[in-house]
């Protein structure tokens, strides 16, 4: 059972920063300290400006007056210093393991969704969502802790600095910072939708490139580069659309506040002089407030540029958050035992499912596989056979009914323990873009290397790996790309060896095989097969000789069931498909009967 990730930016960034308490509590702790050394830094030059203009003595004695604020500013400055090194050193560490927990949960997360949600979503926008989500996490934490938090604390301090020195100045402050704060407050919440929509056409934009780069062998042998560069390019004309209608609010926004940041410090600066003429303002004053303006000023206009950074990384975390911590379709019951399997008996009971409200694929379906028995299933595309199989997995949930095995309903059991207990060669493998070793030693990781030699061996694998110049240590590329068809599936077969489950599924595995070659991994598969209990979704009758018992689908149910021997006696649906079949294969559909 997985913990719910939080949808929503806060709960969710909590939930990590909470993890290193004392990291991010050094952070504000020196993230204050730089703030209020910025805003001190000129009431010291201030105390200094006032001490050598109001200075009678001699000359060389001016040193000794000035020893308690150059003292003071040098040791701010010394402490400051510290505190951003202390800071630099503990984020170091910090921030890499932040991400790190992010990316770690989100994608352990994302694993667990069923396989309805990776048939509904592009994988490329599933791993670009991955990939920027604890970057976006980063910068909004930094932009939290070392903009907003020190930059309004360092704003109070000044505000009281200057109420102190008049509260004229102090008021004049409040007005434009109120002011500036509620022109970005309008502009960016017309700007949070335009920034949410574009981080959604770069994540659909991310997706159609990654399907068209998965796809490129189609591209090539169509050919369609000139095709899919025009598609590609209509997607990313609409990214750049919705870039150009969020940078303009936020360039309108910053042309609005750059005309009250001119009034804003001529308002001071007149205001100094008019204070000076009648003798209120001493030459230390102008210096503070002079200091004190342009500084808040560059420091609130910086916060205001990075309150649209701000938005712009909080709607890609909304945008990933919306899509990866959606609920899980398929998960273990609260009290879910491990699946104990030795023998695998296989019961349906009066299973019921569609995959679409008015789609119905089975109903009230019931079949028993016996434990050791090698059953083929057969039918037209589309008659329920890979449902069937997909149910037995878990990759969907039933509608009623109950899938059993030994008397373990598996809604009952973990899903890790189900799927350990079943090894699958599907049709058209798909490897990883790791070595060869590494792909078949995913059907058991703790399998030594002369296991995987033998498994190899056994699925007659081991004799082209040798031939490759790097051999077990080949990388297969994307996919495994880099091998044919059916080495691919060759190598499915030496992983299901190495597996060694107690149920073993078929996807008519030595279809892309020679003849030859079919003939030694047949017998691999009899090897395998033995005290297995074996599903085969049969796409061509031969491959269904030495089944014990043959289930014929049609329409979503089981309208024949015997041997391959009392089938055809039988002269019904099978004898029928066994006169239709075109060199060993099955048409798609049922062919029309000719007069």
């Amino acid at each position: 059972m997985h913990t719910q990730i939080p949808n929503k930016m806060t709960l969710f960034l909590w939930r990590f920063i909470k993890k290193q308490p004392v990291t991010f509590l050094v952070a504000l702790i020196s993230a204050l300290s730089w703030s209020l050394n910025e805003i001190f830094f000129p009431y010291f030059i201030k105390l200094i400006v006032n001490t050598i203009t109001g200075f009678h003595g001699a000359p060389h004695h001016v040193y000794q007056a000035l020893l308690i604020p150059i003292t003071a500013l040098v040791s701010c400055w010394i402490l400051m210093e510290i505190s951003q090194r202390i800071q630099g050193l503990v984020l170091a560490y910090g921030f890499p393991k932040f991400r790190a927990q992010i990316r770690e949960t989100a994608f352990r997360y994302i694993s667990h969704h069923s396989h309805h949600y990776f048939a509904n979503h592009f994988a490329g926008s599933i791993a670009q969502k991955l990939s920027s989500l604890p970057n976006s996490c980063q910068n909004v934490v930094e932009i939290i802790i070392f903009t907003f938090f020190s930059i309004i604390v360092a704003l109070i301090a000044a505000f009281t600095l200057m109420w102190l020195t008049q509260p004229t100045f102090a008021l004049i402050l409040l007005a434009w910072f109120c002011l500036h704060m509620g022109i970005a407050l309008l502009f960016l919440r017309r700007g949070n939708s335009r920034w949410e929509a574009h981080a959604e056409a770069v994540t659909t934009l991310s997706g159609k490139i990654f399907d068209s780069m998965t796809n490129n062998i189609s591209m090539r042998l169509f050919p369609r580069n000139a095709h899919e560069m025009s598609y590609i390019g209509k997607i990313q004309a609409d990214e750049i659309k919705k870039s150009h209608h969020a940078s303009l609010n936020m360039e309108l926004m910053r042309l609005i506040q750059g005309l009250c940041g001119v009034i804003f410090i001529f308002s001071m600066l007149f205001t100094l002089i008019h204070g000076w003429i009648l003798g209120w303002v001493t030459i230390g004053d102008f210096s503070l407030i002079t200091m004190l303006a342009f500084w808040v000023l560059g420091m609130v206009w910086y916060m205001s540029y990075q309150m649209a950074v701000f938005v712009r990384e909080s709607s890609t975390i909304h945008e990933a958050l919306s899509l990866i911590s959606q609920a899980h379709g398929i998960v273990d019951a609260p009290k879910a035992t491990p699946l104990m399997l030795d023998q695998a008996d296989i019961q349906f009971d009066r299973i019921s499912f569609s995959y679409q409200k008015k789609t119905s694929v089975f109903h009230d379906l019931s079949v028993h596989i016996l434990s050791g028995q090698k059953v083929g299933l057969l039918g037209f595309s589309g008659a329920g056979k890979s449902t069937l199989v997909n149910l037995l997995l878990r990759l969907y949930e039933l509608d009623s009914g109950q899938i059993r095995l030994n008397g373990q309903n598996i809604a009952g059991v973990t899903q890790h323990s189900l799927r350990q207990s079943i090894a699958m060669i599907p049709q058209d493998p798909a490897l990883f873009h790791r070595t060869l070793m590494e792909n078949i030693q995913y059907g058991r990781l703790d399998a030594s290397k002369e296991e995987v030699i033998q498994a190899s061996q056994l699925a007659h694998c081991h004799e082209f790996i040798e031939q490759l110049s790097e051999g077990y240590d080949t990388l297969v590329g994307e996919r495994g790309i880099k091998l044919s068809g059916g080495q691919r599936q060759r190598i499915a077969i030496a992983r299901a060896i190495l597996k060694n489950a107690p149920i073993l599924i078929l996807d008519e595995a030595t279809s892309s095989l020679y003849s030859v070659t079919e003939k030694l991994i047949q017998d691999s598969l009899h090897h395998l097969m033995r005290k297995k209990t074996t599903i085969v979704v049969a796409h061509r009758l031969s491959t269904l000789a030495d089944m014990d018992r043959i289930l014929v689908f049609h329409q979503g149910k089981i309208i024949e069931d015997g041997t391959q021997e009392d089938l055809l006696k039988h002269n019904g649906h099978f004898a029928h498909l066994w006169k239709m079949q075109t060199h060993g294969f099955l048409p798609e559909t049922a062919i029309p009967a000719t007069r």
